[in-house]
This record gives C-alpha cells, sequence and structure tokens, in this order.
C-alpha cells in the first residue's frame, strides 16, 4: 500500500514537471493540449491507486465527468468525479458504505487532488439530470476511470435515450445568452474571463457539447467529417482553443490558484510568459506588455465569437430544419426565416460589391434578425477579398455612406460588421483600434466596443423606446434633421486612440480624410470633424470649470458657434460618457452638461428648448383638435404634466386629443376608465385603458380581448408619472363591421369591469393555426437583455403568429411578477417580432430569467 504522503509528493513532482515545461514555450502554444490531457491521466493515476486502497468492492464505478470526463485538466481545476452505484445501494443505508466513501474522499484531498464528489445511482443520476441542464452537461461528458465498466456502460446507455438533443441545444443557448449577458454580451471586457467571457472556452465547449449531444461528434474533426466544419474552421478553431487554453493554463501558475480573469494584477505577468517585455517590438512602440497580450486575446476571442456563430446555427439547422422555402429579396441575397442568406457560397469572390451590400441588407429587410450560418462563413472566408482597391471602390463607398445614412438598424450593422472583420477591413484605420486596451478604469471596454456602444448610444436617443432613459436628448434629439452626421462623429470620436499625440486632433485629421473620398458635403464635414474634434471639450468644461462664471460660457459659446453645433456635441458628449463604464455616469455629471447646454444656448441668443420640434408639433395640433370639442381652458394641463416626453413621441396629434378628451377629468380617479371608437387606422377598434397600475394589468386587459375573441394588432404601453397606466390597443374580431356601436359600448363596461374585479387570470383559449403557420413554422426565439441603465430589460420575441399569442406571453410575465413598461406589438404576415420593456425582481437571477426564457419559448412553440 502506497502512504498518502508518497502518492502527494509524487502527483506534484509529476505535475511540476509536467507544467515547466508549458512554462518556458513562450507563445508556441505547441503541446498545451497535451498538457491538459497530461494532466488528468496524472490525476487518473492516482485515484485508481486510492480507489483500489479504498476496498471498494466490484459493483462500484468511479467516474469523471465535466472538464475532467473530457480528459482535460487545468492546473487548479477542481476534479469532478461521480462515484456511482448500483441500483439499490445507498450510503445512508450502508454504514460500511459510506465510510469507505468518507476514506476516499478524505484520502483524495490528502494526496493533493482537489475534488468535487457527487454519489448517486443510476436513477438518480437521470433524475438530476432531468432536473437542472448543468448536470446534463457533466454527465455528457463522462468517461469510466475504474470499476464496474458494465454499470458505467447501463448509465451511459440510459442517459443517451433520456438526452432530449432540441431541448439540450435550447436550454445551452439560452444559458449561454445569460452568460454573455452577464459579461455585457462582449468579448471586450478590459478584465476578460478567458473560460466564461463571450469569446472564450465556454463558447467553444458549448459547440462541441450541442454536437455530442445530437449525435454530431465529439471533436472539432468529427464536426469537419459530418461537414458542420470546414477544414479551414477546424485550422482556426483549434488555433483559437490552444491559445485561449494556454493563456488559462498560465493564470493558474501565476496566481498559484484556479483564476480564469485576465485581472490586470496579472496581466503583465502573463504576457512575460508569452514573451512580451519591454524589449519586444510591440513595446518599443509605447504598446505595453499586457496590451500586446490582450490584443493578442482579444483577436482569438473574436475568432471564436464568429466561429461560435456559424457552427451552432448550423446545428440549429440541422436540428430545427426550415421547412419554409426562402424568399428572394435581390439577385444576391435570400430571406432565411428572417436570416439574411448570400444566394451561392462563391457570392463575394464572384461579386465583392455584395461584402458591403450584406449590411445593407440587413438593415433594409423589414424583420431580418441576423445573417445566416451561410453568409457568415462566407464573409468569414471572403476577409482576404478586402484590400486597398476594396477600399478605394467608389461603389462601396457608396454603399457604406447609405448604411451609415439608413434610418433604422445602425448599431446592429456596425456591430455585424465589426463580429465579422469587415469594418476594420473596409474602414482600415479603425482595424488598428480593434482589440485596443484602454489602461484606465474610466473606460471599461476596448477603443472599438467603446466606439460601437457610444454610437448605440447616440441611435437611442432617436428612438422612442428609449426615451425614458434620458428624457432631454431625446428631446434634442426627435428635432434633427441628420442622425448619420452623429453617427460618423461617433464612429470616428476615438479612432485615432494609442497612437501617441492628441487622438481628438488626429481623429480629426482622419474624418476629414474619410468625408473627402466619400463625398459628404463640405458643411456637413466641417460638423463632423469639429464633433471629433472637440468630442472631449463640453465634458471638460462641466465638470472642472465654473458655470456661474459669464467668461467661461461666452468662451464655449465661442467655441462651438451656434446652436446646431451645441446641440451635436451635447449629444455626443452624453453618448461618449455614457459609453465608458456603466458606473461613470451619474445625475450630477448630467445635470451639469445640461446647465452648460442651456447657458450655452442663452450666450448664443437661443432660448432654452422646449421639447422637440415634433413633440411640440404634436402638442400644438392636439389642442387644436381639442378645441373643436370646446374644451376648457387648459382643461388639459393636468393631465399633460403627468406625461412625459416619450408618451408625446409615441403617440401622433389624434390620439392625444382623443385620450385628453376622455380621461383629463379623471386624472386621479380610483376608477378604471375605459373607452373605445373605431380605429383611425382602418378596421377594428381603438381602445383607450387609463387605470391607476396595478401587477398583472397588461395580462387581465390582454386576457379579456383573448376571452372575446380579439385579435390584438398594436398595444402602447405607457406608464405616466402618477403612477397610472396609458394603454391603447388597436383590436379585431370577426363580425365587427356591422356592430361597432354594440361592440365599443360592450368592450367599454366589460374591460373596465374586469379590470376593477381583478378576479383570476383565465386560461388562455385554443386558436387554431393558419395552414400558412403549420406548413411554415417560424423557429421561436426569445431575447432578454438589460437596458442601459440595467433597472429594466428588453424583451424581443419572434415566434409564428397565432390566436392569443399575446396573452400567453403576458400570463408568463404576469407568473413570474414582470412589470411591463412599454411594449411593441409588430406582426409580419404570419411572424410576430415583439419588444417589451420589462422590470421585475425575478430578472435579477440568472435562473429566474432562464426559467422565464424557457417559459416563453414554450408558449411560443404550443
Amino acid at each position: 500500500m502506497i502512504r498518502t504522503q508518497t502518492l502527494r509528493e509524487q502527483y506534484r513532482a509529476r505535475k511540476a514537471e509536467l507544467l515547466q515545461n508549458v512554462s518556458d514555450s513562450g507563445r508556441s502554444t505547441r503541446g498545451v493540449h497535451a498538457a491538459l490531457h497530461q494532466l488528468a491521466r496524472l490525476a487518473d493515476d492516482s485515484l485508481k491507486t486510492l480507489w483500489k486502497q479504498a476496498g471498494f468492492g466490484p459493483g462500484l464505478a468511479l467516474v469523471a465527468v465535466g472538464g475532467f470526463g473530457r480528459g482535460e485538466l487545468f492546473p487548479h481545476s477542481d476534479i469532478d468525479v461521480l462515484l456511482l452505484l448500483p441500483a439499490g445501494q445507498s450510503p445512508d443505508a450502508d454504514e460500511a458504505l459510506r465510510q469507505r466513501i468518507e476514506t476516499f474522499i478524505s484520502s483524495c484531498w490528502d494526496a493533493g487532488l482537489e475534488i468535487g464528489s457527487s454519489v448517486r445511482t443510476v436513477d438518480e443520476c437521470l433524475a438530476e439530470a432531468a432536473k437542472d441542464v448543468t448536470v446534463q452537461t457533466a454527465l455528457l461528458e463522462s468517461r469510466l476511470i475504474c470499476g464496474n465498466a458494465t454499470l458505467f456502460k447501463d448509465f451511459r446507455w440510459r442517459f443517451r435515450q433520456a438526452l432530449d438533443a432540441r431541448a439540450f441545444f435550447v436550454a445551452k443557448t439560452l444559458e449561454m445568452q445569460q452568460r454573455h449577458n452577464k459579461f455585457e454580451d462582449t468579448p471586450y471586457a478590459l478584465e476578460p474571463n478567458c473560460k466564461e467571457s463571450p469569446g472564450g472556452l465556454r463558447d467553444l465547449q458549448i459547440i462541441l457539447w450541442v454536437a455530442q449531444a445530437a449525435g454530431y461528434g465529439k471533436s472539432w474533426d468529427e464536426l469537419a467529417r459530418t461537414g458542420l466544419a470546414t477544414p479551414f474552421e477546424v485550422r482556426q478553431l483549434k488555433r483559437n482553443e490552444a491559445m485561449l487554453e494556454l493563456i488559462r493554463l498560465r493564470l493558474h501558475l501565476i496566481a498559484g490558484r484556479r483564476e480564469d480573469r485576465l485581472v490586470f494584477d496579472l496581466q503583465t505577468a502573463v504576457a512575460n510568459t508569452f514573451g512580451y517585455s519591454s524589449d519586444t517590438a510591440e513595446v518599443k512602440t509605447k504598446v505595453r506588455a499586457s496590451e500586446a497580450l490582450m490584443r493578442h486575446y482579444y483577436w482569438a476571442a473574436k475568432a471564436v465569437t464568429q466561429l461560435n456563430q456559424i457552427l451552432l446555427l448550423n446545428i440549429e439547422e440541422r436540428l430545427h430544419p426550415r421547412t419554409q422555402a426562402p424568399r428572394a429579396i435581390n439577385q444576391n441575397f435570400l430571406d432565411k426565416g428572417g436570416l439574411i442568406e448570400v444566394v451561392s457560397d462563391d457570392l463575394y469572390q464572384r461579386q465583392p460589391h455584395a461584402i458591403l451590400e450584406t449590411f445593407l441588407v440587413y438593415q433594409t429587410t423589414e424583420g431580418a434578425k441576423g445573417l445566416s450560418a451561410r453568409t457568415l462563413r462566407a464573409l468569414y472566408n471572403a476577409r482576404g477579398l478586402m484590400t486597398a482597391k476594396f477600399r478605394q471602390d467608389p461603389v462601396n463607398r457608396r454603399t457604406f455612406m447609405d448604411i451609415l445614412r439608413q434610418p433604422h438598424g445602425i448599431t446592429h450593422a456596425m456591430r455585424l460588421m465589426n463580429q465579422t472583420s469587415v469594418l476594420g477591413r473596409y474602414l482600415w484605420i479603425f482595424r488598428r483600434i480593434v482589440g485596443q486596451m484602454q489602461h484606465d478604469l474610466f473606460h471599461v471596454y476596448t477603443v472599438d466596443q467603446h466606439i460601437l456602444m457610444v454610437l448605440r448610444n447616440v441611435r437611442r436617443f432617436f428612438m422612442a423606446e428609449h426615451a425614458h432613459e434620458y428624457p432631454f436628448c431625446s428631446q434634442l434629439g426627435a428635432g434633427w434633421d441628420q442622425p448619420w452626421i452623429l453617427y460618423a462623429a461617433a464612429l470616428f470620436h476615438d479612432i485615432a486612440k494609442g497612437r501617441g499625440g492628441d487622438h481628438s486632433d488626429l481623429g480629426a485629421a482622419e474624418v476629414r480624410r474619410f468625408a473627402s473620398q466619400h463625398g459628404i458635403s463640405r458643411e456637413d464635414a466641417r460638423l463632423i470633424e469639429f464633433l471629433v474634434r472637440e468630442h472631449l471639450s463640453m465634458s471638460r468644461i462641466a465638470q472642472k470649470s465654473d458655470l456661474s462664471d459669464p467668461d467661461v460660457i461666452a468662451a464655449f459659446a465661442k467655441q462651438v458657434g451656434n446652436e446646431r453645433y451645441l446641440t451635436a456635441l451635447y449629444l455626443l458628449t452624453v453618448a461618449d460618457i455614457r459609453g465608458t463604464s456603466p458606473k461613470v455616469w451619474n445625475a450630477w455629471k448630467g445635470k451639469l452638461l445640461e446647465d452648460l447646454y442651456r447657458y450655452t444656448l442663452r450666450a448664443l441668443g437661443g432660448h432654452a428648448p422646449s421639447p422637440d420640434a415634433e413633440v411640440e408639433a404634436h402638442k400644438r395640433e392636439a389642442l387644436v383638435k381639442l378645441a373643436l370639442h370646446s374644451l376648457p381652458h387648459e382643461a388639459h394641463k393636468k393631465l399633460w404634466d403627468t406625461l412625459d416626453v416619450s408618451y408625446f413621441m409615441r403617440h401622433d396629434a389624434d390620439d392625444i386629443a382623443w385620450h385628453t378628451r376622455h380621461i383629463s377629468r379623471f386624472v386621479g380617479t380610483d376608477q378604471p376608465i375605459v373607452r373605445a371608437r373605431r380605429s383611425p387606422a382602418g378596421e377594428g377598434l381603438q381602445v383607450l385603458v387609463y387605470t391607476p397600475d396595478q401587477p398583472d394589468l397588461f395580462a387581465r386587459i390582454c386576457g379579456y380581448f383573448d376571452q372575446g375573441g380579439f385579435s390584438i394588432l398594436d398595444a402602447r404601453i405607457h406608464t405616466a408619472r402618477n403612477g397610472y397606466a396609458l394603454d391603447t390597443f388597436q383590436v379585431v374580431t370577426s363580425g365587427m363591421q356591422d356592430h361597432y356601436r354594440e361592440m365599443t359600448s360592450m368592450v367599454e363596461s366589460e374591460l373596465a369591469r374586469a379590470i376593477a374585479e381583478a378576479a383570476p387570470l383565465p386560461e388562455p383559449s385554443r386558436g387554431r393555426l393558419s395552414r400558412r403557420v403549420k406548413s411554415f413554422p417560424v423557429t421561436p426565439r426569445v431575447s432578454l437583455k438589460p437596458d442601459e441603465k440595467a433597472q429594466r430589460w428588453l424583451l424581443s420575441i419572434s415566434a409564428s403568429d397565432q390566436t392569443g399569442l399575446l396573452y400567453k406571453v403576458a400570463r408568463v410575465l404576469a407568473r413570474h411578477r414582470i412589470n411591463l413598461q412599454l411594449a411593441k406589438v409588430n406582426t409580419l404576415g404570419e411572424r410576430v417580432d415583439d419588444t417589451f420593456l420589462i422590470s421585475g425582481d425575478a430578472l435579477q437571477n440568472n435562473r429566474a430569467q432562464i426559467a422565464i426564457e424557457t417559459e416563453l419559448l414554450d408558449v411560443l412553440a404550443s
């Protein structure tokens, strides 16, 4: 019998010798995968010895699970094992067995093995796997270390029989979305987790998990043989996997513990193990050793993100084959269930102009959700086509400007262009800042991600559904005539970071060159150049100067020159600060900037801005309509004082006047007010609900319409400042044409009573699906992401249209006590694409979020 101390010393010595070889390999990733397998085999050897010495009978099996089950082990990762018992055995009922198990586990720790253990029968394993996808994943990668091979074989067979590949795919992708949300959906955080962050090792493992569950293979080479990955992609996968594994391995060694985060404190030390130091070429060009390492990491994470998306879409298409024939968009692209698909794999080789056209088509195709696996793969293989000649092509330059000037989809298009490496290859200057760190705690993103975050923030100033975040910016945005100017400024404001010198001046020179090459008018080019050059000025003055000093205001007014330049600079400044870190922006900074804006506007001879021109126009026109109904002077004021800018942006003058006429005298009432009229937009009824807000209100209203056989075509949900719900619905039902008056009276009385009584929510009706929906089902999709302040969440759903669908969704939200703040209902033929702004305590819990998403997917698919 080998003494535990001897076993411990042998294990440590062999492990140290093995790891020394990996530590001395510099930037070479050759051998890292083999080292992880050798570490696992070392642990296997010790476990077999300890198992034998524990005196277990022949009936039990020792099984490796999780990453250890894969045959890989990082230096300080847990060694996860399962003690598999025959049916009928239990350590609770067998004292001798319990003692052996306790002795075995204790001896493992004494021998230097940091194990995580579970003790279960086959039935117990299957029961736990059915309840928890994490357990299911760990068992998926199980392998026998020693013991009863027949028992293990039976377990593996029964586990595979119970495994639902489609459900597993859905569960793992939802889990991945939640994990990505936790890391703000970017691989470019300044202290990324090389295992869990987007683009980390977990994103590679999930591909193999779902592929293995579906029987498509459990290694990259097997995925290539089954046609899921190309040989080129497999090479990229292996190369980037090895890079991430080497970083994680060295993190463990340097930290002396399980540490998967590339925290600032460890980045330089890890960089030194890769050979980055003050003497390397990267550092001599004023790039720190840690920055050189992190750029290497970010490029690997970006490639993993791209490949993860391509392969998961491929697997999804095999698991959920689409029966609907793709719809032609133009001669180059198809709409394949909401995804943009190239007409042929060699499209970009034949027509390089189609590369940028991809993103313009994505923006302009109603209901487009992204790019198909085929398109992503084609773009991945077309990177070499984007040369200097490509960038100088007038057609490509016009297409890029068309993308920038589109009224919708700019944020998603630019993000997709960056994710697919198109943005950096078209704007070569942008490529230089991809994955570039900013070494301060003010910025929590790399330069390219910060730029895209600022672009997103600017875009939100022009979207009604985000008006609640920064109402004053939304007011100004609604009166701005050329949003693309601000998008261009956002794209270039930090593009010269990291070169040395003043990045604002260097960036201004870059955007001046860009404007000249892309045919931007002199007047617009001057404004964009001004914004890039001065993008830090307003923040600096607001936070560091005495705003009560007339000279400070006069000097700044002279600097900006006019109201148009001031407004543009203010909007860019707010977007820029908000794009540095969720913790940087606060109400005080907002007040300082707004004060500076107002003081400067006055100094320029203008006037303090009232709500934007569009909102003011709606109000004026509504007052004209109200005057026709002899409403008393200022009778509207009591109601309007409770409504914010998002209400006036989202309703036209006719609706505002209608609302005001019917509810202005009921502000503060305890009773629900329901009014209905023939819809001004066409057939059906327009229904107004005004009532003190209450839990389940939206579900209750939807339930009433569902029970009454109404289909909801549109829902505009608004919560006033006084806590009252002011909701407007467009509904239709059969037989309405000849009975509008009776229908109107019925809805007004019955819906008001249903709201007031607050009875239990009724069960959804079971409507029939249309033939088209049955023949061409839409794969349900659910996306749940936090909004700007992480206080509310944006829920997006896409599914086949069906009777009562909105009510089914509302019931799920009500069941989890989710409050609805805003709803946008959009029906595109047989597909619905709905967006909800929601809040609730359950959204702060990852498990609850996954439960909500899973339930929503269930009702969308039912």
